[in-house]
């Protein structure tokens, strides 16, 4: 029988606020009444498996997805998926995205005046082997313009969403990167009170990982809830 008690709830300042008004889009978004808290039940404290019926297929290196090599810079983002207790997430399916070199993504919605790069799309996905680890190749990302505030311009980073063994872990979040100097404007990582919590979105430059004359490597593990989750991040 599955034990409710496994999903510790975020102490305050270690997950973001639905109003934070200084990243914009969050007073559109934001309930306008306190949330109501329900007790977990079979249905969040279960959820879908993929290490036996998973139907897609592994396209974890998302510089081999067209006919030529993107432009920018390779690099190797690995990591662990790993549970409040320290323990290996194996079989979970991971989800990334991203913007390309020069800062934009392949979506009809971003017409923001940067190149498309025609080998490469800024999207993969695997699952986790049975330690829990993913491994994806691709490129770094740029920096781009948003219109959260006048001259306003993201930190440069991925997106990764993670199912998790549950429907309570379900996890959307972004990885940033060390010594990038536009996380001292971005709201969206600002938006975690806790400055321990807010390192958790941060990669760590592992040159163990980079491959020589080749790709830069950085480690990223996820932690789905509990008193060391990482930050939520859309």
């Amino acid at each position: 029988m599955t034990d409710t008690t496994d999903y510790l709830r975020a102490r305050p300042g270690e997950q973001p606020p639905l109003l934070y008004p200084a990243y914009g889009s969050t007073v559109k978004r934001a309930p306008q009444h306190a949330p109501l808290r329900i007790d977990h039940s079979l249905s969040e404290v279960t959820g879908p498996t993929f290490g036996d019926g998973w139907a897609g297929t592994d396209n974890a290196d998302l510089t081999r997805q067209h006919k030529g090599e993107p432009i920018g810079s390779r690099m190797i983002v690995a990591g662990r998926v790993l549970d409040e207790q320290g323990r290996a997430v194996a079989g979970t399916l991971l989800e990334l995205w991203q913007a390309n070199a020069a800062g934009r993504y392949v979506h009809e919605l971003d017409q923001h005046d940067a190149p498309l790069d025609p080998n490469f799309t800024g999207a993969g996905q695997m699952v986790t082997n049975d330690k829990g680890e993913f491994r994806f190749v691709t490129v770094v990302p740029g920096a781009y313009p948003w219109r959260n505030a006048p001259n306003a311009w993201r930190a440069q980073h991925l997106h990764f969403s993670v199912f998790g063994p549950a429907f309570a872990t379900r996890l959307i979040t972004q990885m940033f990167f060390p010594g990038d100097p536009l996380l001292e404007y971005d709201p969206i990582f600002h938006s975690i009170a806790d400055p321990a919590a807010r390192e958790r979105f941060v990669a760590r430059y592992e040159p163990s990982l980079s491959v020589v004359e080749w790709a830069l490597g950085y480690r990223f593990d996820i932690v789905l809830r509990g008193r060391a989750a990482t930050p939520t991040g859309v």
